[in-house]
């Protein structure tokens, strides 16, 4: 995509388009804006608020809070973290901005398809979350093992080596629990990215223009805090699930297992564990994130195209 037009368009409908048609908040973003904006914003967000998710990891373990290292050692996995939040948020981005024209280009030409944008951007964001996943999953192994002091887990090489040696094959443990990761992350960018969209286009048609980067970053924050609150019990699930095994040292087979065994020990408000440091990261961390993404990508787009 070498030709790109103008980027408000994304936020408010050209005069000649109808407020329900797919392709009104659908423009194309440039390849590497999106790659480059997503990276830096992805980075800038997991490291500012990397406490709070070791909190969080923290209270969702098997072992409790307090014996998985409570307040001390609050930034340890940050590493593991910075290394992987560039080029997992960059993918997500990258693929979500080039998928959303195609996506509502097939809306316009084929009835079978919903004409809704909000159909466009759960397609876009689905598929984004599937390629992310693919960076996402490994670090968030090795961040959970070593925000949770888990044995074998006190540097970030031995951490990797722990893993690996977790399982036979060339990754070892490294994608154990991919799957009920993007059970986690799909769910959240279908309830999350809709809503940041539509309330983009609602804000920029109620005051008459744009939206803000500051106003964008609100949008996405307020998405976030919903689709985390309602996502929690598949976060603690994947998150037990990475951790391998539960307080007695018993492994987990999969997800459904953990979910058994999680019920059965612990009753059902364990699946909640976590939800306040939880939506409060991902607001915060929304709030950074999407504001973060608009103001690159609105420097990229006016320094490059």
């Amino acid at each position: 995509m070498s030709a790109v037009e103008d980027t408000t368009a994304e936020i408010i409908p050209p005069p000649n388009t109808t407020t329900n048609n797919a392709t009104a908040t659908t423009t194309a973003t440039p390849f590497l804006v999106s790659l480059l904006a997503g990276g830096v914003a992805g980075t800038t967000v997991d490291v500012a608020l990397f406490p709070i998710d070791t909190v969080k990891t923290r209270l969702q373990s098997p072992q409790g809070f307090w014996n998985a290292g409570g307040f001390r050692g609050i930034y340890r996995g940050l590493g593991a973290a910075a290394a992987g939040s560039a080029p997992g948020a960059a993918l997500f981005f990258s693929v979500y901005e080039t998928l959303k024209p195609q996506v509502a280009s097939l809306q316009s030409q084929h009835e079978c398809i919903p004409d809704n944008p909000a159909f466009c951007h759960m397609s876009a964001a689905s598929a984004g979350e599937a390629m992310a996943c693919l960076v996402r999953v490994p670090t968030e192994v090795i961040k959970s093992k070593m925000q949770t002091n888990a044995v074998g887990a006190s540097t970030l090489s031995q951490t990797v080596a722990t893993v690996r040696a977790e399982s036979s094959g060339v990754f070892g443990g490294l994608y154990r629990g991919y799957g009920i990761t993007l059970l986690r992350e799909i769910p959240f960018a279908l309830i999350q990215f809709p809503i940041y969209e539509r309330a983009k286009v609602e804000w920029s048609r109620y005051q008459s223009y744009p939206v803000s980067p500051i106003q964008a970053a609100a949008c996405g924050s307020f998405g976030g805090a919903i689709a985390a609150a309602a996502t929690t019990p598949l976060d603690v699930v994947k998150t037990r699930l990475m951790l391998g095994s539960d307080k007695n040292g018993v492994p987990y087979r999969n997800g459904v297992d953990v979910l058994k065994r999680t019920m059965a020990e612990e009753g059902s408000g364990a699946l909640f564990r976590g939800i306040q440091p939880r939506v409060m990261w991902i607001s915060i961390g929304g709030f950074v994130f999407f504001g973060a993404y608009e103001s690159y990508k609105n420097v990229l787009m006016n320094g490059f195209y």
